[in-house]
């Protein structure tokens, strides 16, 4: 005899005054609204954290260092003329290839970032290529002319360090707004973070649907277990697990590039004018390919979505199929 106050029980007394026909009717629209509802909230959060990596992957995190590495060859380009001046040695042959790769690396990189960023490089382009113009006629042209030479190298280092208008100033502005754009795209937005809670919310009550259905079934239809309702309940509890694990590491990976791309920027942003600078573009070099090794490992994130639609799909179509086949006897003897 089974117990007067079972769940069982208490959810009989509560259906029982609906008709049979009715209450799989019911409990079919429940369950496709809620399914359709989840796995829409649960892809589109899901395409969102993707999305993001891939942005942050493609375009900010390069842009963030590409602007990083530009500061610091600037600078060090300056420092390497100074140096040789300090110690003599702007005669001697092949002395000037330090500052000139710096020259070269640093419009190297801002080409590569042109595409890779919707901020406006065209000023930034203009003064490097005026400031390398002047330390390439300071050491060159008016090698042996000290007067001359030592006003081009005025020319040049205010051309780098002038407030407000300066290239040093203008990239400091560059890479605060590239900052901003980078950590925007790596954090989780109240919209996104509103659809896991959505759904989340209606996984769990799509979950109690397929039970009260599963329910029904077998105790006014004399049927044992639905398979397809039982399917659909496993792949619901998965969906509502799997996916939001996946996204909650990936976005673990995405908070972790921020706090690295912020490191690059405030590396690049020290005092300059030491030798330091050489140590720091090494250190930055590093930072750089640990963010890539952190942002590279996104296959699995696309297979997991790729999982998810195929669940999704499944969470739809089951109940319809275990439900509509009891639901299509009670209409055809109307």
């Amino acid at each position: 005899m089974r117990p007067p106050y079972s769940p069982a029980a208490f959810w009989r007394a509560r259906l029982g005054r609906f008709r049979t026909r009715r209450l799989l009717e019911a409990h079919l629209l429940v369950v496709v609204v809620c399914a359709a509802v989840a796995v829409s909230a649960l892809l589109l959060s899901y395409r969102q954290t993707q999305q993001s990596a891939r942005t942050l992957a493609t375009r900010e995190a390069p842009a963030v260092q590409g602007l990083a590495a530009t500061r610091l060859a600037v600078l060090r380009a300056d420092w390497e003329v100074d140096d040789l001046v300090r110690r003599g040695l702007v005669d001697v042959a092949g002395s000037g290839e330090a500052y000139r790769s710096q020259l070269s690396a640093a419009d190297q990189v801002l080409s590569r970032i042109g595409d890779r960023t919707d901020q406006d490089l065209g000023t930034v382009n203009g003064l490097l290529d005026t400031y390398g113009n002047s330390l390439t006629n300071a050491m060159t042209v008016y090698h042996d002319q000290r007067f001359m030479r030592e006003q081009k190298r005025l020319e040049a280092h205010s051309l780098l360090t002038r407030p407000h208008v300066g290239l040093v100033p203008r990239l400091d502005q560059l890479q605060h707004g590239q900052l901003t754009r980078a950590t925007a795209t790596a954090s989780m937005g109240w919209l996104q973070r509103g659809g896991w809670w959505l759904a989340e919310a209606t996984l769990a009550v799509l979950a109690l649907a397929l039970l009260s259905a599963l329910f029904v079934l077998r105790d006014r239809c004399g049927r044992d277990w639905d398979p397809s309702l039982l399917a659909a309940l496993a792949l619901t509890v998965l969906c509502a697990v799997w996916p939001p694990l996946t996204a909650s590491s990936a976005q673990d990976d995405l908070d972790a590039v921020r706090a690295d791309l912020r490191q690059v920027t405030e590396l690049s942003q020290r005092s300059a004018g030491s030798p330091g600078l050489a140590a720091r573009q090494e250190d930055l070099a590093e930072l750089s390919e640990q963010v890539r090794r952190e942002l590279s490992d996104d296959g699995w994130v696309e297979r997991v979505y790729q999982g998810s639609l195929i669940g999704g799909l499944l969470v739809v179509f089951l109940p319809v199929v275990g439900i509509g086949l009891r639901l299509d006897v009670y209409w055809r003897r109307r």
